[in-house]
């Protein structure tokens, strides 16, 4: 009998998923709990497991597609596993075309049972004979040529990350993360013509999303962008004064934990750069509390997770949130709620930080603040040329809320609050 499996609701308000990557292929041997097939929504990837013993009747939708909640995406014929192929265990995609049928054909629609109500995987153990491990180690592994069922994972639970496939593939791997294979092409395959070399990679997953993202942001808001340099002398002092007794407490202190634990004050006092825009009602929502998004590069793209009630944590707690949340991205194991309810963003550029940049709102939020890289340079102090550190603070606006004047008056605010650490940073608020 078949049994059809539905695209489950993921997570609230979301009603729709891109089928990233097939697991399975018509005519494999499933087993129960075993990952069918990796879905990107607006709000995590996830993987979503069998619900029964069986083999792969049909697959319904193909990779790149986006559909509906509730939408047939296979069908498992239940108990039929003589002569079946089993399927990869390491999550690879298969080779050759997608088998694809129409919706109703796989089983007669009176006899099919369905199935949308399983929790998908969101990073949990693996059971027993899986490979434990998220889907961008998985690519990641393709990619060098790695077989994840010999390694031992450095992760929690014993999950396999980055840094055990990287290990594996030795110094001398050659190959390229994000290649595909190249397929001759003709002019009349699309508008951009072909040429010797070129490389083809479709955008979707986490990529589609972020391309999405920010084009939407970019329509929807009036953006500009306010920079001003900040000194960031007396921070890099008491930074290296506290290193030790951050360490003490297993926590990397950052300049970013800094920038994050000082916007507490200066939003109490210009409250709208803490606001969204309800464009549903034409309303701006001025938040209550302060959820501090926290843009991080993954293998996956730009994620979001969010330092949640920064004003009520001291400045380890913040730096302690900071090193679990960029973690837990890159290893793709942390939960929905960890990337929603965000009120303002922050981005940092580190070591590699430039003069300046353009941060693109994380909409319906109205600012987002870029800090660059913390340097040397010569500046003048009270008419005397003088070595200080200093870095750009970048912030972005959305002008329909936030009139230029008030934003650079909270950025001027924010910049005195980290141009005198002393006068805030009291050890209760050190942690």
């Amino acid at each position: 009998m078949a049994f059809d499996v539905k695209l489950p609701d993921i997570g609230e308000g979301v009603a729709e998923g891109e089928i990233v990557r097939w697991f399975v292929k018509a005519g494999d041997a499933v087993r129960e709990d075993q990952p069918l097939v990796e879905v990107m929504t607006d709000k995590a990837t996830v993987e979503i497991p069998s619900p029964r013993n069986g083999v792969i009747a049909a697959v319904h939708v193909a990779e790149g597609k986006v559909v509906p909640v509730g939408t047939v995406i296979v069908s498992i014929e239940v108990g039929a596993i003589a002569g079946a192929t089993p399927a990869d265990e390491t999550g690879a995609t298969f080779a050759g075309t997608h088998h694809e049928t129409p919706s109703g054909r796989g089983a007669p629609a009176a006899t099919a049972e369905s199935y949308s109500g399983r929790t998908p995987n969101y990073g949990s153990l693996a059971p027993s004979g899986q490979v434990h491990s998220t889907p961008a180690v998985r690519t990641l592994a393709r990619q060098l040529g790695v077989a994840l069922a010999g390694l031992r994972g450095s992760g929690p639970n014993g999950r396999i990350v980055a840094e055990d496939v990287k290990s594996a593939s030795g110094p001398a791997s050659a190959a390229q993360p994000g290649a595909v294979a190249e397929r001759p092409r003709a002019a009349s395959d699309g508008p951009l013509a072909a040429a010797a070399g070129d490389e083809r990679l479709p955008i979707r997953g986490m990529r589609r999303r972020i391309a999405e993202h920010m084009k939407h942001s970019l329509e929807r808001a009036a953006q500009f962008t306010f920079v001003a340099e900040c000194d960031m002398s007396a921070i890099v002092a008491h930074r290296s004064a506290t290193l030790a007794h951050a360490g003490q407490q297993g926590v990397t202190l950052t300049f970013l934990a800094y920038l994050v634990k000082a916007l507490d004050e200066p939003i109490r006092k210009f409250p709208l750069l803490n606001a969204s825009v309800d464009e549903s009602s034409q309303e701006i929502v001025v938040r209550k509390s302060l959820h501090v998004g926290m843009a991080t590069a993954t293998e996956q793209g730009l994620m979001v997770p969010v330092i949640r009630d920064v004003d009520r944590r001291t400045l380890l707690q913040v730096a302690g949130e900071i090193q679990r949340l960029a973690r837990g991205a890159r290893d793709g194991v942390l939960k929905l709620e960890e990337m929603q309810g965000g009120t303002l963003t922050v981005t940092s550029t580190g070591a590699r930080g430039g003069l300046l940049a353009t941060p693109i709102l994380h909409h319906p939020q109205v600012a987002i603040l870029g800090m660059h890289e913390v340097k040397k340079k010569p500046v003048v102090v009270e008419d005397a040329i003088v070595i200080r550190e200093m870095t750009n603070l970048s912030l972005s606006l959305d002008h329909r809320v936030v009139d230029g004047a008030l934003g650079a008056d909270f950025l001027y605010a924010l910049i005195a609050r980290l141009e005198k650490p002393a006068s805030w940073l009291t050890p209760e608020v050190i942690g």
